[in-house]
């Protein structure tokens, strides 16, 4: 929760923000797996994302332009070390009122976020960070104790 929280009043993992060279995050992670466009393409392709486990850098002109943590309700998340010091997985199934209860104790301000909340989504964004944060109701193979409550899918961040 304390990597969720601190990405969500920062908008930085760590040493990882938006803005900084491919290079320089694969210096600070190893070599990510590249999305299949980049394969087909070539790395001067925009807006593919290079991939560790369930973390996501979505890169523009070989520069960091979004950061993604992919979450799936009931399973387990692979993060890098560096994401996740001392440990590269975690429970991955958090709820939408754990983590607003965990912004309000951090004083992360937070509003819902009408662009992505309908049907059985639901979405806020941090202030300042611009972290939006998405919330859905499990999957019919999400193992999950409540069915009925909204669980993370996905927090990002993305400059213009």
């Amino acid at each position: 929760m304390d990597v969720l929280v601190d990405f969500s009043c920062t908008g930085r993992i760590g040493p990882l923000n938006c803005g900084m060279s491919l290079v320089e995050a694969e210096d600070l992670l190893g070599p990510g797996r590249p999305h299949p466009a980049h394969i087909m393409k070539g790395p001067d392709i925009d807006g593919y994302p290079y991939s560790w486990g369930g973390l996501q850098l979505v890169i523009t002109q070989r520069t960091v332009s979004g950061i993604r943590i992919n979450l799936r309700p009931g399973s387990t998340a692979r993060l890098p070390p560096l994401v996740l010091p001392d440990s590269e997985s975690f429970e991955e199934t958090v709820l939408r009122e754990e983590l607003i209860t965990a912004l309000d104790t951090a004083g992360c301000r937070h509003a819902v976020n009408s662009i992505l909340t309908f049907d059985e989504q639901s979405s806020i964004l941090t202030r300042p960070a611009d972290v939006c944060a998405v919330f859905g109701l499990p999957g019919r193979d999400d193992h999950v104790p409540h069915r009925d409550r909204h669980y993370l899918d996905v927090m990002h961040k993305h400059t213009a």
